[in-house]
C-alpha cells in the first residue's frame, strides 16, 4: 500500500492520515493504540514520506471529520450500511456460530463507512487509492455524497477509486488478508530472526518440490511477487507450473528479499520511533494544514443544512 501511495505524490496533492478513531472499533487498549499510532507514522516517514510535500496528520486532530460524519449519517440509509462488506461478514460469522446476528458488533463497526466517507469528502477528494477489498467503501462514499447533494444542493465532490495491481490485498501467513487483527503479519522492521520465524510460518500445501503448482494459490508467492523483480516473478511462475519449486526454498528467498528491501530503512525507523515528540510535531503541523482545507467544506455543509 505504501509504495504505490508514495508514487502518487508526484501527480497529486496528496493527503495521508493515521486512522486512530477508526481503530477504536476493535482496540480497547489506550497504551497500545498510542504506540501503534506512532509506529504507523514512523513507518511512513522511514519509507520515504516527506511531510513537506504531503499533508500528513492524525485523524483525531481533525474535529471537522466527526461533525461531518454525524451530518452524513443523517442522510445515509441504514440499508446501505447493511450491505457493507465488513458488517455483512461479521453477521455471517455470527450466524455460522449460531449466535444472534449482531452479537459483538458495535455501532462503530456498523457506522464505519460513514466515518470513512467523512474522511474523504471533507477534503474535496478527487481520487482515493485503494485495494480491491476497499472499493465498496468508495462506492458507498459516492452514494452518501449523492444523497446529500440531492437534498441540499451540490456541495460535496464525489470521488473515484484508483485500484492498481500493486494496491491489491496482500495475504497474511494463513492466506487471509494480512492484518494485525488476525495475527498473521510480517513486521517489516522487526529483527531478522523475527522476520525469518514469521515467514517460516506461512501456510502451504503438501505438494512435493517436483510437482507442478499453481502460483496463484501459493501464499508464499503472493508475498514474494511484491518484492522480487518482474523478471524473477515471471521465471518463478514458470517453475511453479512446470514443477521444481520447493516451498522451503521459496521461503528462504522471501526472507532474503525482505531483508534486502527493508534492512536499509530499519535504522531510520528506529531513530524516528525514539523521538515521539518529533512524530507528534509532524502530525500536528499536518493537521493544521488539513484543517485549512476542511473548514471551508464543513462551513458550506453547515450553511446548506441550516446550522
Amino acid at each position: 500500500m505504501i509504495r504505490p501511495a508514495l508514487n502518487l505524490v508526484d501527480h497529486y496533492r496528496a493527503l495521508y492520515f493515521i486512522a486512530d478513531y477508526h481503530a477504536l472499533t476493535t482496540t480497547r487498549d489506550p497504551v497500545a493504540l498510542d504506540r501503534r499510532i506512532r509506529e504507523a507514522a514512523a513507518t511512513w516517514l522511514a519509507l520515504g514520506l516527506d511531510p513537506n510535500r504531503v499533508v500528513f496528520f492524525r485523524q483525531s486532530d481533525i474535529p471537522e471529520v466527526f461533525e461531518l460524519a454525524w451530518i452524513l449519517s443523517c442522510v445515509t440509509a441504514k440499508g446501505l450500511l447493511n450491505r457493507a462488506h465488513a458488517y455483512k461478514a461479521a453477521v455471517a460469522e455470527n450466524r455460522q456460530a449460531r449466535r444472534d446476528r449482531d452479537a459483538g458488533i458495535n455501532a462503530g463497526v456498523f457506522n464505519y463507512p460513514v466515518l470513512m466517507a467523512a474522511d474523504i469528502l471533507l477534503f474535496n477528494t478527487d481520487v482515493v487509492p485503494v485495494g480491491r477489498d476497499q472499493k465498496q467503501h468508495i462506492e458507498i462514499t459516492r452514494d452518501i455524497a449523492a444523497e446529500f447533494n440531492g437534498s441540499y444542493g451540490k456541495v460535496l465532490r464525489k470521488p473515484r477509486e484508483m485500484v492498481t495491481e500493486t494496491a491489491m490485498t496482500v495475504p497474511g501467513l494463513d492466506g487471509r488478508k494480512m492484518s494485525k487483527s488476525y495475527g498473521n503479519t510480517i513486521p517489516i522492521f522487526a529483527p531478522p530472526e523475527i522476520i525469518r520465524k514469521q515467514v517460516m510460518r506461512i501456510q502451504t500445501d503438501s505438494k512435493r518440490p517436483e510437482e507442478p503448482k499453481d502460483p496463484g494459490k501459493c501464499n508464499v508467492f503472493a508475498i514474494y511477487r511484491h518484492f522480487a523483480s518482474p523478471q524473477a516473478v515471471e521465471s518463478k511462475k514458470e517453475q511453479y507450473v512446470s514443477g521444481g519449486v520447493a516451498y522451503s526454498d521459496m521461503k528462504k528467498e522471501l526472507i532474503e528479499l525482505l531483508g534486502m528491501t527493508f534492512d536499509p530503512y530499519r535504522q531510520t525507523f528506529q531513530r524516528i520511533i525514539q523521538d515521539p515528540s518529533g512524530i507528534d510535531r509532524i502530525l500536528r503541523d499536518g493537521a493544521e494544514r488539513a484543517r485549512d482545507i476542511a473548514r471551508p467544506v464543513l462551513e458550506r455543509v453547515r450553511r446548506r443544512v441550516g446550522i
